[in-house]
């Protein structure tokens, strides 16, 4: 879990996590911090760039809708959040979520929060993966007695 563990590692795991799963474990939390918007939820569109080989030369993949958001906490802690999609409310938990680890709360967001998050995410990947490494096929080269 140490991902989590950086202010970049919270923030890309609440960006990644399902809206549903999210809204769960802000549920679960229980907290209703005060806030004031630094910027209000707003839907806007990024370009996502590639790379061939990802060592080649960048190239423009597509556009991708995104959520993003900046709050102050009564507290004074500002969380910031980008999530994909057009899901105005993930990006306030998200956001509310990142200025709360900045706080004496931290703790407890992590326990009830961030770490269950991470493993979902996680188990949720290793399914994906088992499912993929079902499909494998093993390619071989027989070698010719010419050489």
């Amino acid at each position: 879990m140490g991902k989590i563990d950086t202010r970049q590692g919270w923030i890309s795991l609440l960006a990644k996590a399902p809206a549903g799963a999210l809204a769960r474990r802000w549920a679960a939390l229980g907290l209703s911090p005060g806030f004031t918007w630094l910027r209000a939820p707003e839907i806007g569109g990024v370009m996502v760039r590639g790379r061939m080989g990802a060592t080649g030369a960048p190239f423009n993949l597509g556009e991708m809708t995104v959520t993003r958001c900046a709050l102050r906490l009564e507290g004074g802690a500002v969380g910031h959040a980008y999530v994909q999609g057009r899901d105005k409310a993930k990006a306030e938990q998200a956001a509310l979520l990142d200025a709360l680890m900045q706080t004496d709360a931290a703790a407890e967001v992590r326990e009830k929060v961030l770490e269950p998050l991470a493993a979902e995410l996680e188990a949720a990947a290793a399914t994906r993966a088992a499912k993929a490494a079902a499909t494998k096929v093993a390619f071989f080269t027989m070698v010719r007695g010419e050489d």
